[in-house]
C-alpha cells in the first residue's frame, strides 16, 4: 500500500478534479503490475496496472490488488474500474479509504464483496486521506480543503508597516511554497496584494505540467485592468460590485467575473465562494493574502489547514499575519492542531490543521477492517 500511496504522490499536480490514486498488483511477492490516475479522461489506476501487468506478461488471476481509493463504479469520463477488476479475477483487493462520491460510496466494494473477492480495507487511512484531503471534502462536505499559507517572522510579523514583505524566508522557502501552489487546483489572493504586490500567482520555482488558476477576491472591483496576474491564464474575480462594460473588457483578458455580494455591503460571501469553488470541482485553495483577507478567511470558517513558513528573524512593530477581532476569552480563540514540522532551508515549516474537520473526512471515508 505504502507502493501504491508514492504512485499516487507522483500524479500529485495532474489528476484535479479527479482524485490521485495508486494502484499495485501483488502475488507471493512479486509486483506483477503498476498504474497512477492519468491526466482527466485519462485511464485510472488500476485500469493502468492492470494494463502494466499485461505488457509484463502477467496473468493476475488470484493476485492481491492494492489501491489507495475504492475503485469506482460508476461511468464518468472513463467506465467503471471495479468492471476491469471483476474481470481480472483477482483473489484479494486491499483498499485504503472508502469514496463518499454519491456514484460510488461503498457500492464498488460492495460488487467485488459479491463476487467472492475478499477485502481489506482500512490500511493507511490518514496517509491516503491526506492525498485525497481536497477531492474527499468537497464530494462529502460540497467544499474544498483550504490551506492558508503565511511567511512570517519568529515573532509573527509577515511584513514591515510600509509594506515590505519580500523577502523574509529564503529561497528554499519559497520554492517549497510554489510546490503547494502547483498541487492545489486556485490560488486566491484578495485586492490588497494585488495593490501592494502585482503578483503573477503562477507557479515559477517548480516545474509543473499545468498551471492552477487564479482567483482575486475584489468586494468593490477596483482591480487594475493592467494587473500582472492577467497573463492570458484564466482569472476568476469574486465581487460584491457590479461593472458589466469592465466585466465585458476584463473576459477579453480570459477573467471571469462571479458577483457574489456578502451580509456587509462591498464585501463577498466568502462561504458562497468556496462552495462555488466546489461546483466548479476545485479541489484545493491556495490561499495567500494579507492579514484582512487571511483574517476574513479564518473568521468565515473557510480556512482547514495552515501552512507557515518561520524565518529565525524578528522584526518587532510590524504587521502580523492575520487579523481578527480582539478576544475577551481564550475559548473564543480559533484552535487548530499541529501536524508536521520540517527545516526548508534555514526556516521552518509548520502545518496546522483543524481537527473537527479533519475528523469529519476520516469518518467519512472509513470503512470496515475486512470482510
Amino acid at each position: 500500500m505504502r507502493r501504491a500511496l508514492a504512485l499516487a504522490e507522483s500524479v500529485l499536480y495532474t489528476t484535479a478534479p479527479n482524485p490521485r490514486v495508486g494502484c499495485v498488483i501483488v502475488r507471493d511477492g512479486q509486483v506483477l503490475g503498476e498504474g497512477a490516475t492519468q491526466p482527466p479522461g485519462g485511464p485510472h489506476a488500476e485500469i493502468g496496472a492492470l494494463r502494466d501487468a499485461k505488457t509484463r506478461g502477467h496473468d493476475v488471476t488470484g493476485a492481491t490488488i492494492y489501491v489507495t481509493l475504492e475503485p469506482c463504479s460508476h461511468f464518468g469520463r472513463t467506465p467503471p474500474c471495479v468492471d476491469a477488476v471483476l474481470a481480472a479475477r483477482p483473489a484479494r483487493v486491499v483498499v485504503a479509504i472508502g469514496d463518499p462520491n454519491p456514484l460510488v460510496n461503498g457500492q464498488g466494494l460492495a460488487r467485488l464483496r459479491a463476487a467472492g473477492i475478499q477485502v481489506t480495507t482500512g490500511v493507511c487511512v490518514q496517509e491516503a486521506l491526506a492525498l485525497n484531503a481536497g477531492f474527499i471534502s468537497r464530494m462529502s462536505r460540497g467544499l474544498p480543503w483550504v490551506w492558508m499559507k503565511m511567511a512570517a517572522s519568529l515573532d509573527g510579523r509577515s511584513a514591515l508597516h510600509n509594506g515590505m514583505s519580500q523577502w523574509i524566508t529564503g529561497p528554499q522557502a519559497r520554492a517549497d511554497g510554489h510546490r503547494w501552489r502547483a498541487r492545489s487546483c486556485v490560488v486566491l489572493t484578495g485586492m490588497g496584494t494585488v495593490l501592494k504586490d502585482n503578483p503573477l500567482l503562477n507557479v515559477r520555482d517548480v516545474e509543473t505540467p499545468r498551471q492552477p488558476r487564479k482567483a482575486v477576491v475584489d468586494g468593490q472591483f477596483a482591480i487594475p485592468e493592467d494587473a500582472r496576474l492577467f497573463d492570458g491564464g484564466p482569472v476568476i474575480l469574486f465581487t460584491a460590485r457590479e461593472d458589466a462594460a469592465k466585466a465585458s473588457r476584463l473576459a477579453d483578458k480570459n477573467a471571469r467575473v462571479i458577483h457574489m455580494p456578502g451580509a456587509v455591503p462591498g464585501r463577498v460571501d466568502l462561504g458562497g465562494m468556496m462552495r462555488w469553488f466546489a461546483q466548479a470541482e476545485f479541489n484545493e485553495v491556495h490561499v495567500e493574502a494579507g492579514a484582512g483577507l487571511s483574517g476574513a478567511l479564518v473568521g468565515a470558517g473557510c480556512v482547514d489547514e495552515l501552512l507557515l513558513y518561520l524565518a529565525p528573524v524578528l522584526l518587532g512593530d510590524a504587521a502580523g499575519m492575520v487579523r481578527l477581532p480582539m478576544l475577551e476569552h481564550l475559548d473564543a480563540a480559533h484552535r487548530y492542531e499541529f501536524i508536521d514540522s520540517v527545516m526548508v532551508g534555514a526556516d521552518l515549516r509548520l502545518r496546522a490543521r483543524v481537527q473537527a474537520t479533519w475528523r469529519e473526512l476520516m469518518q467519512r471515508v472509513a470503512l470496515p477492517t475486512s470482510v
